[in-house]
């Protein structure tokens, strides 16, 4: 009898062990499924949108009017389109969201980032969403040789990134090349070194380098190393396919053209400004700007308008000189005409609080006189081009870019056929006749670029919060709200 009582205590002893690993291993079981649980359910279940993003130029930042970006506007509207609210995972580095992607944290890494070959084998790709060019960096006056054999100095990149394996590969061909890799570094960081003197050489990518050239105007471009990238956003293989056949399919109803409009939108006027302009303005930020800031700042409240909007085409009239005078005769700081001022009912037009207050004017009759149809920021781009070359010669604009079959409320196609004001088989049919169209796509870019500029030397004045929004999605600013306005849309 002992020995049946002993086999029946051990019996029921291992069953309770049994059953304690029973339920271990279905815990375990239902937290790996969870975990890698089909992610388009996981969206329709949930009603979140998991996102993984770097805060960068390129792709997600505080502007300001909020949380913008490429990457952040198509991330946004994807999310609308599945139905479901945006949640942000922000991380240092796309390698960072890759890995919150694959651990089931995020169902999509929301970055442009480059697909390499290591990438490709691990993760899922959409559909290239733009292109970039690698980019040997020196700073100006640095003699280092554009032979990539006869470089004195390593290049030094970002450890595990993109740039670090086309290096590798660049290797196989150049043996003696010298590059390196620094852990916890970042592209733009390191850019920022070499235009310090700090470092000598780094590799980024062609946009981001275009946008730094604007704030650092010492960096020069040694040249490219091959041809452009696809850049694309990514998702974990083996339960992303679902949500990558929504991503396909919501790429190709959004088209082309929308794509290259948003394109346009960050990427299209980055490379207007060179050297000598950036040291310029920079240098005049801190010397002219400081008489008028206040008066721009009044009259674009009194407006409804961004002051560094006001500001950026003062610049672009007369570099804030209010003794400026133009071959035609045009005068002050924002270079109002004759019949301009008396319709603005400016009585001195070199009266630089007179002349800043009825630009501002102007510009919100503008905009508030282009047709409804023209959403923001487009109709931005167009209340720029009218107070340069005219109201009516938009609307010809707009009337010709829809006879070629091109959409009249996108600037990115207005933009192409502006130049054909200039040509008398274009002008000639149209209501309001020639116009020097060339010059309106020059000061539109010219103008957003030193916008661009003074939200950045603004944004040094006092450091920007961590570009998280903690708001729910019903109380962030709405897709299309106007880019340039802080306080209320530019009516």
């Amino acid at each position: 009898m002992a020995s049946d009582r002993q086999w029946r205590f051990g019996w029921t002893e291992a069953g309770v062990v049994l059953r304690a690993i029973a339920w271990l291993l279905l815990v375990m079981l239902l937290s790996t499924h969870s975990s890698r649980e089909n992610a388009l359910r996981q969206v329709h279940k949930t009603g979140v949108l998991r996102a993984a993003m770097v805060n960068d130029p390129t792709s997600y930042y505080l502007g300001p009017a909020g949380y913008t970006g490429f990457d952040y506007d198509l991330i946004n509207d994807f999310a609308d389109y599945l139905g479901a609210s945006l949640d942000i995972v922000l991380v240092d580095t796309p390698e960072d969201a890759l890995a919150v992607v694959r651990s089931g944290n995020a169902q999509i890494a929301a970055i442009s980032m480059p697909v390499t070959a290591e990438r490709a084998e691990a993760m899922r790709f959409s559909r290239p969403l733009r292109y970039r060019t690698p980019e040997l960096v020196r700073k100006m006056g640095n003699a280092e040789a554009e032979q990539l054999e006869a470089l004195a100095s390593p290049i030094i990149v970002p450890r595990g990134s993109a740039h670090a394996t086309w290096l590798a590969q660049l290797e196989e061909e150049v043996p003696s090349l010298k590059w390196d890799t620094r852990a916890d570094a970042e592209p733009e960081a390191l850019l920022r070194e070499v235009a310090s003197g700090d470092l000598d050489l780094t590799v980024a990518g062609s946009d981001l380098v275009a946008i730094t050239k604007r704030y650092y105007p010492r960096l020069a471009v040694v040249r490219q190393l091959g041809a452009p990238r696809p850049l694309a956003w990514a998702l974990a293989p083996e339960r992303g396919e679902s949500l990558y056949r929504e991503l396909s399919h919501y790429l190709r109803l959004l088209g082309s053209k929308e794509l290259q409009r948003l394109r346009d939108r960050y990427f299209g006027h980055i490379e207007r400004l060179d050297y000598v302009d950036a040291v310029t303005l920079a240098t005049h930020f801190e010397t002219r700007l400081p008489r008028y800031r206040e008066k721009f700042e009044q009259a674009a409240k009194e407006n409804g308008i961004d002051w560094r909007l006001l500001a950026a085409v003062g610049y672009q009239e007369s570099h804030w000189d209010n003794s400026a005078v133009s071959p035609t005769g045009v005068r002050g700081i924002m270079q109002i005409t004759q019949q301009t001022a008396r319709f603005l009912k400016i009585s001195d037009r070199t009266d630089p609080s007179e002349a800043i207050a009825g630009a501002a004017r102007y510009l919100r009759s503008l905009h508030g006189r282009l047709p409804e149809s023209i959403q923001e920021p487009d109709r931005s781009w167009f209340m720029l081009a009218a107070y340069n070359i005219g109201l009516g010669h938009v609307l010809d604009a707009r009337r010709l870019t829809q006879r070629m079959g091109d959409d009249p409320d996108r600037w990115v196609d207005v933009r192409e056929h502006l130049p054909l004001l200039t040509q008398p088989r274009h002008y000639k049919q149209l209501r309001y006749g020639y116009a020097r169209g060339p010059e309106a796509v020059h000061y539109v870019g010219h103008v957003r670029t030193y916008f661009d500029m003074l939200v950045w030397l603004t944004s040094r004045e006092e450091e920007a919060p961590v570009p998280v929004d903690p708001r729910p999605r019903e109380m962030r600013p709405p897709k299309g709200e106007n880019p340039l306005a802080i306080e209320q849309p530019l009516l």
